[in-house]
C-alpha cells in the first residue's frame, strides 16, 4: 500500500483541516493510499520527525497550512535533499503559492489535486539560511505579515492583510538598502524590497504579474522611498496590479543578488510569512528544487 504523510497546521485558517481530517484519510484510503497525519504544535519538531521517520517509505508528502507551513516543510526537504513529491492543501489565510500555482482551495479539489502523480519542478530562494519558495520580503510589508493578528486572520481571511497595510501606513519608514545584481545597482532610501518567485504576496494578486516558479528567476520589485501622501496611491496600484513601470517601484528579473542595510540599522526580513535572517545576506534560485505536484 502506498503511503502519504500529511503535515497539518491545526490553527491556520480557522482550523478547517481538523474538521475534514477524516474526509481526507478516508478519501486516500478509497484509492489505496494510508495516511500518516502530523499535527504542527506538539512536543516532536520537523527537524526530530524527519530524523526519526523513514522518509523514503512513503511517496508523497501534503503540507496542509498557510504558506509558513508550506515554508516549513519545504524547507526540510531543501536541507535533508529530499526529492519527493510535495501536494500543498492551502488552508491558510492567504495561501499565495497555491495562488500562483492555480492549486484549488476547497478540500475537495485539494483531495483530487494531491491524488495525482504529476508535478512541476519549482525553484527554491534561499536568503542567507532560509528558504523560500514564494517571496522574501523586506520593509513595510513584513510588519503587514508579522503584525497581523491571527485571530482577526481567521476571522477576516485577507481582508485581515489589507485592513493592516492601511494600518501602517501612518508608521512605515524608509531604510537605506543596496542592492547589487548583474542587472542593476541600487543604493537609496526604499520602504520595501520584495524578491519574487511567485506572483502573490500578502494577499496581493499580480505582485509579478509575468512570475513563473520554474524559469530559474527571481522577479525583484523595490518600491522606493514613499512619503505619506504617496502610500495609499502606491498600495493601490499593487492592488491594480499598475506598478511594474511606475515610478515609485523599480522592477527587474535576476537569478542572484546581494541585498545590504546602512552600517548600524536592524531591517526585518521575511521568507514565506516566516521571520528570515538578518541583512546583510546573498539571494539565490536553486532551480527545479521542489516537486510540486498541481
Amino acid at each position: 500500500m502506498k503511503r502519504v504523510l500529511l503535515i497539518y497546521n491545526p490553527n491556520a485558517g480557522n482550523g478547517v483541516i481538523k474538521s475534514h481530517l477524516d474526509e481526507v484519510i478516508g478519501k486516500f484510503a478509497e484509492a489505496g493510499i494510508m495516511v500518516l497525519p502530523y499535527r504542527l504544535g506538539g512536543s516532536m519538531d520537523l527537524d526530530r520527525l524527519f530524523s526519526e521517520l523513514k522518509i523514503d517509505e512513503f511517496d508523497k508528502i501534503i503540507a496542509a497550512g498557510g504558506d509558513g507551513t508550506v515554508n516549513l516543510v519545504a524547507g526540510e526537504l531543501v536541507r535533508r535533499d529530499i526529492r519527493m513529491p510535495l501536494a500543498i492543501f492551502p488552508t491558510g489565510t492567504a495561501n499565495d503559492l497555491a495562488s500562483s500555482l492555480g492549486i484549488p482551495q476547497t478540500i475537495e479539489g485539494m483531495i483530487k489535486t494531491a491524488l495525482k502523480d504529476t508535478y512541476i519542478k519549482a525553484d527554491v530562494g534561499k536568503a542567507g539560511s532560509r528558504y523560500f519558495i514564494n517571496v522574501l520580503a523586506i520593509g513595510m510589508l513584513v510588519d503587514v505579515s508579522q503584525k497581523t493578528d491571527p485571530m482577526i486572520k481567521n476571522t477576516l481571511g485577507l481582508g485581515a492583510y489589507y485592513l493592516r497595510s492601511l494600518a501602517e501606513i501612518p508608521f512605515a519608514r524608509a531604510s537605506r538598502i543596496k542592492i547589487t545584481c548583474k542587472e542593476c545597482e541600487l543604493d537609496e532610501k526604499m520602504s520595501a524590497v520584495l524578491v519574487m518567485n511567485g506572483r502573490t504576496a500578502g494577499g496581493f494578486k499580480d505582485v509579478a504579474p509575468d512570475s513563473d516558479v520554474g524559469d530559474g528567476l527571481f522577479n525583484v520589485l523595490v518600491v522606493r522611498k514613499l512619503i505619506l501622501p504617496t502610500m495609499l496611491p502606491a498600495l493601490l496600484k499593487v492592488l491594480t496590479g499598475h506598478h511594474t513601470k511606475d515610478k515609485w517601484f523599480e522592477y527587474f528579473r535576476t537569478d542572484r543578488l546581494r541585498i545590504e542595510s546602512a552600517e548600524g540599522e536592524v531591517i526585518n526580513t521575511d521568507v514565506d510569512g516566516e521571520k528570515g535572517d538578518p541583512l546583510p545576506f546573498d539571494v539565490e534560485v536553486l532551480p527545479g528544487r521542489l516537486l510540486i505536484i498541481t
